[in-house]
């Protein structure tokens, strides 16, 4: 369930919230912070307009970008870059608390409403960012939605890109949901981070997905167990065979040899 503040508390809510301190998972620095405080934080952005970007890390991600420098350094120079999966969490210090991405948009849009966040989606297949934006807006009443983005799939074009500046720089959203695959949002948002001239891009990827109501989202024990990727396998072993069954026992492994000093990875 979403956390939300009540709107006095809103009200009350510093100007700023200190960025948290990272801590080194297999040279990526993952942002030490709860659900609540990264919600605060995005809050705390509205009307300052902060250009950045936010980075939800698996073992998926952390695992490509030890293939990807490019993808090392985009987490790395993040704004944040939160646990999104349970290891994440168990690899941390105390007090860690998983920042997944679906539960982020949700308590995102409803604790915004009472400050009059704007929100914009970009990615998702035809029509998903349109049942997206119709669901939630169903759920949070008073959700302010200034718009929605289909993109192709491959880069945007120069015509593209222009119509996405343009529309975003008339609309001016303080948040743009990316829901794409993983590591193309993370590229995506860091290319356009300085272009866009609005608040702060938040990739969430599958959320999309999982909140238009065309994916199944796994019940919440099985999201706190840490097996959520053995059931998003079964629901989608085509498109996700290759990546969890290679990608789980490489992470676990890489993880011990950090632990165990006998590999550096140092922050980059």
């Amino acid at each position: 369930m979403p956390a939300g503040p009540s709107p006095p508390l809103l009200a009350a809510m510093p100007s700023a919230l200190s960025v948290p301190p990272r801590y080194n998972v297999l040279g990526v620095g993952i942002s030490a912070l709860t659900l609540a405080h990264a919600r605060d934080l995005v809050l705390a952005n509205r009307g300052r307009l902060r250009r950045g970007y936010i980075c939800l890390a698996t073992a998926h991600g952390l695992t490509e970008a030890q293939r990807d420098p490019a993808l090392k350094t985009i987490y790395n120079r993040s704004w944040l870059t939160t646990p999104d999966g349970m290891p994440l969490v168990w690899l941390g210090p105390p007090g860690v608390e998983r920042v997944y991405g679906p539960d982020l948009m949700l308590a995102v849009c409803d604790a915004g409403r009472a400050i009059g966040l704007r929100h914009y989606f970009y990615g998702g297949e035809p029509g998903v960012a349109a049942a997206l934006h119709e669901k939630l807006a169903a759920r949070f009443p008073g959700l302010d939605v200034v718009g929605t983005f289909t993109p192709p799939f491959r880069p945007l074009d120069a015509r593209e890109a222009a119509a996405l500046r343009a529309d975003i720089a008339h609309l001016r959203p303080d948040v743009i949901w990316v829901g794409l695959s993983s590591p193309k949002q993370e590229k995506f948002m860091a290319a356009y981070a300085d272009e866009l001239e609005a608040g702060v891009m938040i990739g969430v990827g599958a959320a999309f997905d999982f909140h238009s109501g065309r994916v199944r989202q796994a019940p919440r024990f099985i999201q706190r167990s840490g097996f959520e990727w053995l059931f998003r396998l079964c629901a989608e072993p085509r498109r996700l065979g290759k990546r969890y069954l290679t990608t789980t026992p490489l992470f676990a492994l890489r993880v011990l040899v950090q632990k165990l000093g006998w590999r550096e990875y140092p922050l980059k």
